[in-house]
């Protein structure tokens, strides 16, 4: 089966700051970008077995990291897996200024 590219359907390339801020100000989707830097491509099963969070949890996390544009979410099947975009990875570098 053919993947598909990854997609941020409800993400513009306007976003606002404060819902870019709002959505790495907390410490679950703080940790879900520094996995996803080291294991891209993996499922909310996979992110919250990693992390030991709950699968509702993960995704409703995985949702507002996609809708502030810091990760991508792409169909392979019946599957999606997750990415950090430029935007989270610059988010990642900020926190390295900060350390």
């Amino acid at each position: 089966m053919r993947a598909k590219k990854y997609t941020s359907k409800r993400v513009t390339h306007h976003v606002p700051i404060e819902k870019i801020v709002k959505a790495f100000a907390n410490k679950k989707r703080i940790d879900i970008l520094y996995l996803l830097n080291k294991h891209p491509d993996s499922s909310v099963d996979t992110i919250s077995a990693s992390l030991d969070f709950d699968y509702k949890t993960t995704s409703a996390h995985t949702s507002k990291l996609a809708i502030a544009g810091l990760i991508k979410k792409k169909h392979i099947g019946h599957t999606v897996v997750h990415k950090l975009t430029t935007r989270g990875k610059q988010v990642l570098e900020f926190f390295r200024t900060l350390e």
